[in-house]
């Protein structure tokens, strides 16, 4: 009997991602329910979920008719309960090598244990990414397409290794790289690869997909590092 699709998980990586960078700081206060629906392509329900999840580990706290803020001492909670990450500092080459040797590998699991609901949400990723008004935008659907893969893979080994490679991308070194390189040109580029990418994998076509993510991750570390 296979495990139950946890729909939440790529909204609470998400935010989890912007308070570890320091996008929301204690004090903050959250946007609204409505638009984190919006945003991040997900129900109202589940937005909801995830804030009680946040609040019930004192990451945020939450006031009748005033809003959701981020909680004072934010920094010591998340010292507390997330763990440390091994890598304090990964470089753009280190990262795209790792990325190169290590992605490929999961199309097997994603074309063995993808969901309906999974396929649905890469297209969803696509269709934020094509229709960003920034780079910075786009990087984030970017980073939430690949993280949507990773999930598909229902495999939660993969996806907190893939969680760890999505942290090393919300460095600065990485970050200034893609800004340079990430033409209109190159941006249109790698939408249609993602799009068939998306496409191979919904017709569980492992050979197709693996040869087109590799063909992508290579395009882009050309297009960031040259080589």
């Amino acid at each position: 009997m296979s495990k139950p699709i946890d729909n939440t998980a790529p909204l609470r990586h998400a935010l989890m991602e912007k308070l570890r960078a320091g996008g929301w700081k204690s004090g903050d206060r959250l946007p609204p329910e409505r638009e984190l629906s919006q945003t991040y392509a997900v129900g109202r329900a589940l937005v909801r979920r995830v804030l009680s999840e946040f609040k019930d580990k004192g990451y945020i706290t939450q006031a009748v008719g005033s809003g959701t803020y981020v909680a004072p001492d934010l920094a010591a909670r998340l010292q507390a309960t997330e763990p440390v990450a091994p890598v304090t500092h990964t470089s753009p080459a280190e990262l795209m090598e790792a990325r190169v040797l290590m992605e490929p590998v999961m199309i097997d699991l994603v074309v063995r244990h993808g969901t309906a609901a999974d396929f649905k949400r890469m297209e969803e990723c696509c269709a934020r990414g094509e229709a960003a008004q920034t780079l910075e935008e786009f990087e984030h659907w970017d980073g939430a397409l690949h993280q949507a893969i990773a999930d598909a893979s229902h495999n939660n080994f993969v996806r907190s290794v893939f969680q760890l490679m999505n942290t090393a991308r919300e460095q600065g070194d990485w970050g200034m790289l893609k800004k340079k390189s990430a033409t209109p040109e190159r941006r249109l580029v790698y939408q249609r690869e993602h799009r068939d990418l998306v496409a191979a994998l919904k017709d569980r076509d492992s050979e197709s997909a693996r040869r087109l993510l590799t063909g992508h991750l290579l395009q882009v570390r050309r297009n960031m590092l040259g080589y």
